[in-house]
């Protein structure tokens, strides 16, 4: 209240210049943000930011053209063109925004010429897309053998109930490999491009996140500080669902989300309401928990060979899961086109 910022006098100014009453025709006055949901609504109002484009994330297709433009510039490999080269990679980048497309050809050609290489090749794309989803490899973070196989196990129990539950994404890669500041090892799935979400995709993928922690559970009687990035996207999950979404029985056809139609924020739920949306979250992540330590244990051997398996080779990718797994279940709705992408 009575603040001075600079916030508030640029708002101030701007406000000022779009107020209408000075005769400058044939202005357009053009503006981007990427926080829509904090600008003060008088910026919006007719005659002021009175048009609005919202620009989302890129599909397949815009991820292939936009890969063409970047690697127009590079010394790529003569094994595959430049259409061949993008078609390839935008199916591996669901969710990438063109800056990270561009990243992800600017960090390829810094890998191969740490390399000594000449060109740019596959290999090189692929590094540069786990750099920009996992951060830089560590190559000085020495694990002690006990942590790279809890790290082993943590990540073959994402892979397995991945791979095993039917409205799940794809798993494309797990690698035990440390990078960025704390992640130990990670396991990429492939989403496809859709937009809406089934209530049993978020609880498969609520499973999937706690089947790190469980499969460290079934093998060595107890828990790690490792799951602290899978907790917090279970936490957001579970709260979507139960509180926003309105898949929850007990609160039926209702959206509890903290901002109104006129952008305002407050919190539109009682205190026992809040209670139970707190009972209903932590009932939802233990059940979600206990089956992922089932599958877990039903599978046990599938589990250690895949562990054992991330302990010689530190990287495994989709064609060696399916020589352990065997096909990956799907749901009566899931496209196989994605199996064609992925290879």
């Amino acid at each position: 209240m009575g603040r001075n910022d600079e916030r508030e006098n640029t708002l101030n100014q701007l406000l000022v210049e779009m107020d209408g009453f000075e005769p400058n025709k044939g202005i357009v006055v053009l503006a981007g943000t990427n926080r829509p949901d904090i600008l003060d609504r008088a910026l919006l109002r007719p005659g002021r930011f009175d048009r609005q484009i919202a620009i989302d994330l890129p599909d397949i297709k815009s991820r292939e053209a936009i890969f063409k433009v970047h690697l127009e510039g590079l010394k790529l490999s003569t094994e595959k063109t430049i259409p061949e080269y993008a078609t390839q990679f935008a199916a591996l980048t669901p969710g990438f925004s063109g800056a990270d497309i561009a990243n992800v050809c600017n960090e390829a050609a810094l890998i191969a010429a740490r390399y000594d290489k000449t060109s740019i090749e596959s290999v090189d794309l692929e590094a540069a897309i786990d750099r920009v989803i996992a951060g830089l490899e560590k190559k000085n973070k020495i694990l002690t053998k006990k942590e790279k196989e809890r790290v082993a196990y943590h990540e073959a129990g994402h892979a397995l109930v991945g791979w095993l539950l039917p409205h799940t994404d794809p798993v494309l890669k797990v690698s035990i490999i440390p990078r960025g500041k704390a992640a130990l090892g990670f396991a990429q799935q492939l989403p496809e491009e859709r937009y809406l979400h089934s209530r049993e995709y978020l609880h498969n993928q609520i499973i999937v996140l706690l089947s790190g922690r469980a499969a460290e559970e079934h093998k060595f009687n107890e828990i790690s500080s490792g799951a602290q990035d899978d907790l917090e996207k279970v936490t957001n999950l579970a709260y979507a669902e139960i509180a926003h979404y309105g898949m929850n029985p007990k609160f039926g056809s209702l959206s509890y989300t903290e901002k109104n139609s006129q952008g305002y924020y407050g919190k539109p739920y009682s205190d026992s309401t809040a209670e139970i949306v707190d009972s209903e979250v932590f009932q939802l992540v233990e059940k979600s928990y206990k089956e992922a330590l089932r599958i877990v244990q039903e599978n046990k051997e599938k589990l250690d060979e895949i562990a054992q398996l991330l302990l010689k080779k530190e990287v495994l990718r989709n064609e060696d899961l399916k020589q352990i797994l065997g096909e990956k279940t799907k749901a009566p709705d899931q496209h196989p086109k994605l199996a064609t992408e992925i290879n």
